[in-house]
C-alpha cells in the first residue's frame, strides 16, 4: 500500500484544518454535526455482528468497537475541557494517551451499546451547552500541552465535528469495503 492510500484510510475526510476566520454559521453547522453523531453512529453499526464489530477499519487500525469506545472517551474529555475553559482562565488541560486507552479491556470487549448510550446522553448535554455560548465564550481558551498552544473553543467545536465525521467515515468505509450493507 502506498503512502497516499494509507493517508486516505487514516483520514477519510482529510485532516482537520480550521478556517482562518470562523463564522457564526460554521459554528452552528458544526454543533448540528456534533448533535447528529450519536444517531448516525448507532444507525451505522446497528446491524453489525460481534465479529464485524471486532474488525479493524484498516491494517494496524482500531476495530469498529474500539473506534466507538474511543469516540465516547474523546468526547467525554472534550466536554470536560469545554467546561474547564468556561469556568477558569485558560486552564491547562490534561492530555490522555488515546491509543493506550483503546487497548484497555473495556475498549476492546465492552458492548458498543455502552458507548452509544453514553454518546447519546453526553451529546445532549454538550450540544445544550454549545448552543448557549455567546461570542465571548466562543473565544475562551484552554492550553493544550501536547500542542503547546491555546485552543479557542470555536475552533475546537470544528475539531470535534470533524472528529465525529472522521471516525464515522472509518466505519462507513469498512462497511462498503466488506459489503456489509
Amino acid at each position: 500500500m502506498d503512502t497516499a492510500e494509507l493517508e486516505k484510510l487514516k483520514y477519510p475526510t482529510g485532516k482537520y484544518t480550521p478556517p482562518e476566520k470562523i463564522k457564526k454559521s460554521e459554528v452552528k453547522r458544526w454543533i448540528r454535526e456534533i448533535d447528529k453523531l450519536p444517531k448516525r453512529l448507532k444507525d451505522t453499526v446497528k446491524s453489525l455482528s460481534e465479529v464485524q464489530l471486532d474488525t479493524p477499519y484498516r491494517d494496524g487500525g482500531w476495530t469498529v468497537r474500539q473506534t466507538i469506545h474511543h469516540l465516547a472517551d474523546s468526547h467525554m474529555n472534550a466536554y470536560s475541557r469545554f467546561r474547564l475553559a468556561l469556568t477558569e482562565e485558560n486552564p491547562t488541560i490534561k492530555p490522555y494517551m488515546e491509543a493506550k486507552w483503546a487497548e484497555l479491556i473495556d475498549a476492546k470487549t465492552a458492548p458498543v451499546k455502552y458507548s452509544l448510550d453514553l454518546l447519546k446522553n453526553l451529546h445532549k448535554r454538550w450540544v445544550m451547552l454549545l448552543k448557549t455560548l455567546d461570542k465571548d465564550q466562543l473565544k475562551k481558551t484552554y492550553f493544550h500541552p501536547d500542542k503547546n498552544a491555546d485552543q479557542k473553543l470555536d475552533g475546537v467545536i470544528g475539531l470535534y465535528a470533524w472528529h465525529s465525521n472522521h471516525h464515522l467515515a472509518h466505519i462507513e468505509n469498512l462497511k462498503k469495503k466488506m459489503n456489509w450493507n
